[in-house]
């Protein structure tokens, strides 16, 4: 299970560029780290650091307003690149629920849910004014309600976004593939029992020897 996701308020930081690829979210030298030691430090590691330990201090989540962001407000394409679910697990493992942009790269797309990180898509005048409230109010707040499907920017101002149904039930339950796998346990235990009925040769002691 992983913590549901319902309604989010929280810092929400603009990140400018666009197509910001895996690479550059968990690059690839960070790969093979076990998932239980954590990727928050792998998060943007070289736009963030110039040396071991050196952050750089343009980089928007190295300012002090935008150090507890829990949302990132991007451009097209974000995710794009390789297959890598790792990117996922260091904005995850940072404290990241929610990444609202134009685009977003197809396999980072998928992997996203797997990991309770909600992925938004808007039309770019709407991200781009987003982006520059955030600008202008540094450290202001953004409001992502998953249950009404709006996100209510510092202005105020709602904005509605489309998910597909199994997507958003699955944030809202907190549900991984093996949690979805469970809510079907009557069902596979139900279809065991029949195919057990119906087979039971092949499921004899001496037949399992045999095998």
């Amino acid at each position: 299970m992983m913590e549901p996701f319902t309604t989010l308020t929280a810092v929400a930081a603009p990140i400018d560029a666009p197509n910001v690829d895996t690479d550059q979210i968990a690059p690839a030298r960070f790969l093979r780290r076990p998932r239980k030691e954590g990727y928050a430090d792998v998060l943007f590691h070289d736009l963030r650091y110039s040396a071991p330990g050196v952050e750089r201090p343009d980089f928007v989540l190295n300012q002090p307003a935008y150090r507890d962001a829990r949302i990132l407000v991007a451009d097209r394409n974000f995710g794009g690149g390789s297959s890598r679910e790792h990117a996922v697990w260091a904005l995850v493992d940072s404290g990241i629920r929610c990444v609202i942009a134009i685009s977003f790269g197809d396999i980072f797309w998928e992997n996203s849910v797997k990991s309770g990180l909600l992925l938004v898509r808007l039309d770019e005048p709407n991200v781009a004014a987003l982006r520059g409230q955030l600008h202008a109010q540094p450290g202001a707040k953004v409001t992502v309600d998953l249950e009404r499907q709006c996100i209510t920017g510092p202005d105020g101002r709602e904005l509605s976004f489309e998910i597909e149904p199994a997507r958003k039930r699955r944030l809202l339950h907190g549900l991984d593939e093996i949690g979805v796998t469970k809510r079907h346990e009557a069902a596979i235990g139900a279809f065991e029992q029949a195919y057990r009925a119906r087979r039971p040769w092949l499921f004899r002691h001496g037949a399992a020897q045999a095998g």
